[in-house]
């Protein structure tokens, strides 16, 4: 959690897996704020295979119009899933940045983030959605 501006509180936002949900909890990303939990609910979400695509849309969609959430740390098995979603999202805040996961091999050409860069510096390579 960090403080911006006249001490409001700023958050990184997670979808994933469980492993890597309760490391990013462990590390101190949850938010504990029972008033934001309320209004907001968590700040993280944990994909299983019992989830559904509709589930996993809502918390994208929930922690990318959350006010206090600047990064939302999404693993790549799961932006495989919800890839259309991230393709088209344009925003600045919160960013949305994908990252591995401990069983699934990370791929360079499926990040959206890496291939917009590569896109504006005239770089080759191009978003793909799904």
């Amino acid at each position: 959690m960090a403080k911006h501006g006249k001490g409001d509180e700023k958050l990184i936002g997670v979808i994933g897996d469980e492993d890597t949900v309760t490391g990013m909890l462990l590390a101190g990303v949850g938010d504990n704020n029972a008033k934001k939990k309320a209004d907001f609910g968590p700040n993280y979400f944990v994909v299983t295979r019992d989830k559904s695509l509709d589930q996993l849309e809502e918390a994208f969609h929930r922690m990318t119009s959350r006010p206090d959430i600047v990064i939302v740390l999404v693993t790549q098995a799961v932006a495989n899933d919800i890839r259309h979603l991230i393709v088209d999202y344009n925003k600045t805040i919160p960013a949305v940045l994908e990252i591995p996961s401990k069983d699934i091999p990370y791929d360079a050409n499926n990040d959206t983030v890496l291939c917009k860069v590569n896109t504006a510096l005239g770089c080759a390579g191009e978003v793909r959605k799904k």
